[in-house]
């Protein structure tokens, strides 16, 4: 009996090592790459576009996935840098959103220390040249084993552009590009390696008010003129003064774009740029009218006019506990992220910089526990809540930053443009990978996912885009 029970071990062995292989395939794919994506990611990063200019960045991503068999759609729902890439047939259906613009004002040399490439320039401060690599790469490694284990199924990635403030999902979304997709899966580079649920996400207009006056002499006709900037200011006093009646959870920010053109000519025309946020787009919209009314009241008293310019409009992003878990699983089959010596020296300065200890470094190999939900009480915002609501959708972070650093900070800047970032993505496409895999081979997962999806929806919901009918904003990112 022993003698059978050994041969059928030393037959059966070879048949586990080959089925290990087979399932590890596209793992050991993005462990061999890891220079291709090194580059990659570093050749968006040294050339830092803003929202809906994002030119070479785009065209980057896209003709790495062209290599790789798969068909590109360009210029897709109005904006010349986006783009949807397909790869198979038939169902299921899984997405993969790759972001790809940078930031104003945060260049940064992949130093320790603050030292801009270009003063006042642009930079990726974060994280997005990771994001789109990351997202790529786990495109093509879901690709190889499509191949490789003759699989049904369809994989499509949305490149989607100016996530900075000009919501290129939310274009996506609204002209049906989600339509038929089972799943998207969705990452961002951060501090630590955890599974996002939504909690800290909130809805947010950005408006545009735009003061019209008439010009005069300052000195020698004020009479004469109405200040557009005047009006800007009032308005500004206003909205300072609601906030204290507002909810805790709300946010209100702004900056004047154009204030005049010199002191001695009253301003004929003036802006100011708001961002309104709320956990709740309802209570959002609510909050939207009462600053309507304060750039109305601001109009009225200082005699000028008043136009808003709907900038863009993100909702909140709505959870879902079935796809977390899945992603959570995954992610801790493929770990933390490990320095090497040059890498850790790298961190250390810059924690050091930071006035942190040391300690926190410890963070970046750890996967943080999968969080329960609760209300959120306010921060940032993003346009996969867009996505959120009409496929399922899931947001993961692995640790791209050095813990303790700020997000649109010049610290991400920096240790996105190294091999940091890169161990960084090359672990985002794995958990990519082993997920789709998961959804792939198992399709009453799906149907799970989109069960709970459906009951956080209701039946009653119709969705409608906080931007309505106007077309991408391809400027906002032109000084004018």
């Amino acid at each position: 009996m022993r003698k059978q029970t050994l041969w059928l071990v030393i037959i059966l062995m070879p048949l586990t090592l080959l089925a290990q292989k087979r399932t590890s395939s596209p793992l050991e794919y993005l462990d061999r790459s890891f220079r291709i994506y090194d580059q990659l990611q570093k050749q968006i990063w040294s050339v830092p576009e803003l929202g809906f200019l994002e030119n070479k960045s785009s065209k980057m991503l896209q003709d790495h996935l062209r290599e790789h068999g798969f068909k590109i759609e360009t210029g897709v729902a109005g904006m010349p840098t986006s783009f949807v890439a397909t790869y198979g047939s038939g169902n299921p259906v899984i997405g993969v959103s790759a972001e790809f613009d940078a930031l104003p004002g945060l260049s940064q040399d992949t130093v320790p220390y603050r030292k801009p490439v270009e003063q006042g320039g642009n930079g990726h401060a974060c994280g997005h040249n990771l994001l789109g690599t990351g997202a790529v790469a786990g495109a093509v490694a879901i690709k190889e084993w499509l191949v490789s284990e003759h699989r049904q199924g369809t994989l499509k990635v949305f490149g989607s552009p100016a996530e900075e403030g000009g919501g290129g999902k939310v274009y996506l979304a609204r002209d049906g590009f989600y339509n038929g997709v089972d799943v998207v899966l969705d990452w961002h580079p951060g501090s630590t390696n955890a599974v996002d649920v939504g909690n800290g996400f909130t809805a947010v207009q950005m408006i545009d008010y735009t003061f019209h006056g008439k010009a005069a002499h300052a000195a020698g006709s004020p009479h004469k003129g109405r200040s557009a900037l005047d009006g800007v200011e009032a308005m500004n006093y206003m909205v300072n003064m609601l906030r204290e009646h507002i909810h805790f959870a709300s946010r209100i920010h702004y900056v004047i774009t154009n204030g005049g053109e010199a002191p001695n000519v009253v301003p004929e025309v003036a802006t100011v740029s708001y961002y309104i946020r709320h956990p709740k787009r309802e209570v959002l919209k609510a909050l939207v009218a009462w600053v309507n009314q304060a750039a109305e009241g601001a109009a009225l008293g200082t005699q000028t006019t008043v136009t808003k310019e709907i900038i863009a409009g993100f909702y909140e992003k709505l959870p879902n506990r079935k796809l977390a878990e899945l992603i959570h699983k995954n992610l801790e089959i493929v770990g933390g992220v490990h320095y090497d010596d040059r890498e850790r020296a790298f961190a250390e300065q810059m924690v050091e910089e930071l006035g942190l200890k040391q300690t926190v470094l410890e963070r970046v190999t750890a996967i943080q526990p999968l969080a329960d939900e609760r209300p959120s009480t306010g921060g940032g915002s993003t346009d996969v809540g867009d996505v959120s609501w009409n496929v399922p959708t899931i947001t993961f972070g692995t640790a791209a930053f050095i813990p303790g650093s700020s997000a649109h900070s010049w610290h991400w800047a920096a240790a996105g443009g190294t091999t940091i970032g890169t161990k960084s993505l090359i672990n985002a496409a794995k958990v990519f990978t082993l997920t789709a895999i998961d959804l792939y081979t198992n399709p009453a997962l799906i149907d799970e996912v989109k069960k709970e999806f459906e009951s956080r929806r209701g039946a009653d919901f119709k969705y409608e885009s906080l931007v309505g009918d106007r077309t991408p904003a391809l400027d906002y990112r032109v000084k004018k």
